[in-house]
């Protein structure tokens, strides 16, 4: 079940306790103080700490902060015979699951217990979860076009720099704007995705900044905006050359003075966002054509990246074809499969301009219908439809 260590400086608590709980099949080690406790919890990992405050050597206290110091995903119920509110309160911000005193109500510990295991395994899951979506939004190539890129987004990622990543579509803007985000001090806050394009004009600026309940025919209740969802981390505009000017000069507005204003209502909310937009438009283009504005294109140009299309950076195809196999095996369950070398050759020689989303859709379909190992007639079969 779980790894569980005891800490209590009285015997007959200690084995009670190893007793309970070696019966509802966890695994139990003692420790008499922190200071030994301290010492096991380095050799070994465990998923719930219980422990005592008033002890010799090293006190409870002293040992939950070394234990969030050193392995924070580490839960720890703390239990005391001298117990208050105070101290109570005290445990629990300094990172402690709950606080029990004594004398201990075991049907209270066990469902304390079995609540502390059942964050640890929450914990567990989100970490294996974030891998496999992080997996999903991995940047690979080597190719001297997208180390360039990289290197550009991991030199502004620490800084609050708005960012403009222009490119065609497919291309991997998205993956750019995580990577800065991922990288950046806002790292553990929201990144909140907008797509400019899929938004009816009437409806941005809801979208955008919320709105108040009543304010239209089918606000039904109050909304919060994209720009108060993200506070305090990153919103990316993605297609921004496809926002409507009134849209544009809100978003200015917001930009100007880290404010903004829900549609129906007069009141002004503050807001801590960076912003990272993208788009696949030629914007001294459109600033000609009057279509976007040139003060917000320089809002958000701070810092500009341009990414290569597929077509650009073809030496990275064996890495992209590798990467997507792996990925598509695993998620389908199917065994790892090989590519040939003439295979690889061939995906080199098709006219990409759909860039890595059309890459990937065609590695996919090579999973699904072939055998062992992809071959170049595989590749001419399956990405007949799309080839130039």
């Amino acid at each position: 079940m779980a790894n569980i260590l005891v800490v209590d400086d009285e015997r007959s608590i200690r084995n009670t306790l190893k007793d309970v709980l070696e019966y509802e099949k966890h695994t139990v080690d003692l420790a008499e103080d922190g200071l030994s406790a301290f010492q096991l919890i380095q050799q070994k990992d465990y998923d719930l700490v219980l422990c005592d405050i008033k002890m010799p050597n090293m006190d409870g206290t002293e040992l939950l902060e070394k234990i969030m110091e050193n392995s924070p995903d580490t839960q720890v119920v703390m239990i005391s015979g001298h117990g208050n509110i105070e101290t109570a309160v005290e445990s629990i911000k300094k990172g402690a699951f709950d606080f029990i005193e004594k004398p201990l109500d075991l049907n209270r510990l066990l469902v304390t217990i079995k609540n502390a295991l059942d964050k640890t395994q929450l914990l567990s899951n989100t970490r294996v979860l974030k891998k496999k979506v992080s997996k999903g939004y991995e940047i690979v190539g080597q190719s001297e076009a997208i180390r360039k890129v990289l290197e550009m987004a991991d030199k502004v990622a620490p800084t609050d720099a708005r960012v403009l990543i222009m490119g065609p579509n497919g291309c991997g803007k998205e993956l750019i704007a995580r990577r800065i985000h991922d990288h950046s001090k806002r790292s553990n806050a929201p990144f909140v995705e907008v797509n400019c394009a899929a938004i009816p004009s009437e409806l941005i600026e809801s979208e955008l900044f919320g709105h108040e309940k009543g304010s239209f025919t089918s606000a039904i209740k109050d909304r919060k905006g994209k720009f108060e969802l993200a506070n305090g981390g990153t919103l990316f505009l993605d297609e921004i050359g496809d926002m409507s000017l009134d849209a544009q000069a809100k978003v200015l507005r917001a930009l100007q003075e880290n404010k903004i204003t829900r549609v129906g209502s007069e009141k002004e909310i503050k807001v801590d966002v960076r912003v990272i937009a993208a788009t696949n438009k030629n914007m001294q283009e459109e600033i000609k054509a009057n279509r976007f504005r040139e003060d917000l294109f320089h809002r958000l140009s701070v810092v500009i990246i341009n990414v290569p299309s597929l077509n650009d950076r073809k030496e990275d195809i064996p890495l992209l074809a590798q990467h997507f196999i792996e990925l598509f095996c695993s998620e389908y369950g199917k065994p790892l499969k090989k590519i040939h070398p003439d295979a690889i050759a061939q995906l080199q020689q098709i006219n990409w301009t759909g860039n890595i989303r059309e890459f990937r859709n065609v590695i996919e379909r090579l999973i699904i219908f072939c055998d062992n190992e992809i071959t170049a007639k595989d590749v001419m079969t399956y990405a007949q439809p799309i080839i130039k």
